[in-house]
């Protein structure tokens, strides 16, 4: 169902992907936009181990786009070095393939909310208004999960050979 990796070589592993997915602090998504164009957008996520998650309003291209079509990419980019004397870029990026819905459940929104807030707001000072402000904007978002049925992750081979030359040294 989704395509093999060309350049095999250059594919992380599993748990490198969802180290990156749990780094990362902003993603692009992409859904199937108007009249078979398609869009992209970065957002704010938070990963919990097998779901992806992000807020927006309640109404939009990116809702009205996942209501004709679930099926939607979020692409997250760990690491963009231009190295210019080599004419290439070291990269390292991760996309997930899923689907995607809008959470309804207002219990379940409350606590994706929370995380999401959570994560970009870890501070222990700033957890009462942490609380709060979910509470004061919980009626006012929407929060969409991506459920992940393929997460891939490739690296330029440049970093490939760093970490086999790395373990060779050890």
């Amino acid at each position: 169902m989704f395509r093999t990796m060309r350049r095999f070589k250059q594919a992380l592993p599993l748990k490198d992907c969802e180290e990156i997915l749990n780094r990362g602090t902003s993603g692009v998504l992409a859904v199937s936009g108007d009249d078979g164009y398609p869009y992209a957008v970065p957002v704010s996520y938070f990963y919990d181990g097998a779901k992806i998650y992000f807020h927006c309003a309640k109404s939009g291209h990116k809702l009205d786009a996942i209501a004709r079509c679930d099926k939607v990419s979020f692409c997250v980019i760990d690491q963009d070095q231009i190295v210019p004397e080599k004419y290439t870029t070291y990269f390292r990026s991760v996309i997930a393939f899923g689907r995607a819905r809008v959470v309804e459940d207002n219990e379940d929104k409350r606590a994706a909310l929370r995380l999401l807030a959570k994560k970009y707001s870890p501070a222990p000072e700033l957890a009462a208004g942490l609380l709060k402000e979910v509470d004061a904007q919980l009626a006012a978002v929407c929060i969409v999960e991506i459920t992940i049925e393929h997460l891939t992750g490739k690296e330029a081979i440049e970093l490939v050979r760093e970490k086999e030359q790395q373990s060779q040294a050890n």
